[in-house]
């Protein structure tokens, strides 16, 4: 009688129906602020330590957020820090959210981008002196202001800067010693100076995919933690 009791209990439990198991909600759901839009770039790394993760670029559909792609994606030689405590020459990516103001490239512009696309040229730099009144902007010509040490001849980063969108840390009101000229670009030998960096084909498709109709942002931050990309 036993035998036939334990018999049954098993057969009950292979014909049990799964328990399911929760699906999580797409990053975007759980971020305390995507800027407003319906599209959104998130580049996520594991730790503050890290100088690779991913970025991900989202549409929000019927009230969803969708994945439309994602890539490898690099941070900062010294990782990730709080945007509001970065300094300038750290080599960390600054973490937040940031509107996204243009797209520039040494290259000609990607077929299907509608982001303001400015072409790089022999006279085109982005300043980074402190002293300078043209700090955290690009320039075409460099003014007397601005040192030639202090600044990036764009053109002389061919491959990184084939074709790149600026992202909007400091940029509003730039405040001195902060930090100038983090964008997100195509990746050149290793880990970037600060800045967000992906492969070509991924670079082209985010410009291919982002509209600035759609109000894009993108959130730069950690899996967990004071950095986390979901307090952003």
């Amino acid at each position: 009688m036993r035998v036939l009791l334990v018999l049954g209990a098993a057969l009950l439990s292979l014909g049990a129906a799964p328990v399911p198991v929760p699906v999580p909600a797409p990053l975007p759901a759980r971020m305390a602020d995507t800027g407003g839009g319906s599209q959104l770039i998130t580049a996520e790394a594991a730790r503050t330590g890290a100088t690779t993760g991913t970025l991900t670029w989202w549409d929000r559909r019927g009230g969803r957020w969708v994945k439309a792609g994602s890539a490898p994606a690099r941070f900062g030689a010294q990782g990730l820090v709080e945007g509001a405590r970065r300094r300038q020459g750290t080599n960390t990516t600054p973490t937040g959210l940031y509107r996204l103001p243009y797209a520039f490239g040494v290259r000609a512009r990607p077929a299907g981008t509608r982001f303001p696309y400015v072409r790089v040229t022999e006279r085109s730099w982005w300043c980074q002196d402190n002293d300078s009144r043209a700090y955290n902007r690009r320039v075409e010509g460099l003014p007397r202001d601005c040192r030639a040490t202090e600044a990036e001849h764009l053109v002389s980063y061919g491959t990184q800067y084939a074709h790149a969108l600026v992202i909007g840390f400091n940029y509003d009101r730039p405040v001195r010693g902060r930090g100038a000229g983090i964008f997100l670009h195509v990746n050149g030998r290793g880990a970037t100076a600060g800045c967000v960096s992906v492969p070509a084909d991924a670079m082209r498709a985010v410009l291919a995919w982002a509209d600035p109709a759609r109000r894009p942002h993108i959130a730069v931050g950690t899996r967990s933690g004071p950095t986390a990309i979901t307090r952003y």
